[in-house]
């Protein structure tokens, strides 16, 4: 049966899968870098959201060598719209790795794949899988979902990764890993979708346990965490001359490295005449929701590090989603 499965999803993928900038049929792509790029911008982001970013990526950084010797400031200006800002100095971090270490060219083994910057067993996976066509598992929350309803496996998806991934790993094709990794992803998000799936075009119909199930839009079964809010305040800081004041964040974390209006959990500035605007930007990340409220502030002189700029300059600074919410109000 499992023979019959990989089979059948490979002869419908030839046909109905989808075409993307990054992706080939039949087989490896030729070039790794283009896999690594796309594999690493698809994590947390969706391929519609993915592909115009993922092409004005390649047009500045066509190559691995490219990438690697610019500098991260640029890198963080082309990634801007993608958020996730810790993805791409893993990328570029990987890119310097794979020219020094590698003499620019990809490791094989899987030991070394997870070695590089941002890699985790997913995306090794799915990277060896579509660069090298190695026997590779790939599972992702489409995945699961086609796994878990041709199953009909209804626990909790925490409870039984272990289970879903043998099964994942059973049915995977020895000799076309690359195209079917392809293929049951796609199955995912054209067919078994989350809702209103397309049973009646799937290639697995005869053979999948929930086709007729009453509940078939709950599998597969997540619990649902209530996301933390949390509140801050953002300071519009603004010059004579009409500049607005911009810092660069350097702790560690999300949005390490990226331009930004000064914010804070707690008061700044409170030395300097405020302006109460009564607006607030709304944000949610991964974890939690952000709220900022938004201050202007009128003076000369900043006792904190950053830089005056004229505000038609700010689209030439890599600036988080969040902050061009914030940037819009200007």
């Amino acid at each position: 049966m499992q023979t019959a499965l990989a089979q059948s999803l490979l002869n419908w993928y030839k046909v109905h899968g989808r075409d993307l900038p990054w992706r080939v049929k039949g087989g490896a792509h030729p070039n790794p870098y283009v896999v690594l790029v796309s594999e690493i911008m698809l994590q947390q982001t969706t391929v519609k959201t993915v592909i115009p970013h993922f092409k004005r990526f390649m047009e500045r950084f066509p190559t691995i060598q490219s990438l690697a010797k610019a500098d991260i400031n640029e890198v963080y200006l082309y990634w801007q719209g993608l958020g996730y800002y810790s993805r791409a100095r893993s990328l570029y971090a990987t890119a310097q790795q794979v020219l020094k270490e590698y003499n620019g060219q990809f490791p094989l083994a899987k030991e070394q794949v997870l070695k590089l910057k941002g890699i985790g067993p997913y995306t090794a996976a799915s990277f060896l899988a579509l660069a090298y066509n190695q026997p590779e598992t790939v599972i992702d929350g489409n995945v699961i979902r086609v796994i878990c309803r041709l199953y009909h496996l209804t626990q909790p998806v925490d409870e039984i990764r272990p289970l879903i991934k043998e099964k994942a790993m059973a049915l995977t094709d020895k000799k076309s890993p690359a195209d079917y990794a392809s293929a049951i992803m796609d199955l995912g998000a054209l067919i078994c979708t989350p809702k209103n799936p397309q049973c009646l075009l799937c290639p697995w119909q005869e053979y999948c346990l929930s086709k007729t199930a009453s509940n078939l839009e709950a599998i597969p079964y997540k619990t649902k965490n209530k996301k933390p809010s949390k509140r801050a305040n953002v300071y519009l800081i603004r010059n004579r001359q009409g500049q607005i004041f911009i810092r660069q964040r350097t702790e560690k974390g999300l949005l390490s490295g990226l331009y930004e209006f000064p914010w804070s959990e707690e008061k700044l500035f409170s030395e300097l005449p405020q302006q109460d605007t009564q607006k607030e930007i709304t944000h949610v990340f991964t974890h939690f929701k952000l709220v900022l409220h938004i201050y202007k502030i009128k003076t000369e002189q900043v006792s904190k590090p950053g830089q005056w700029v004229a505000i038609e300059n700010l689209p030439n600074y890599p600036f988080s989603t969040l902050m061009k919410k914030v940037a819009k109000y200007l």
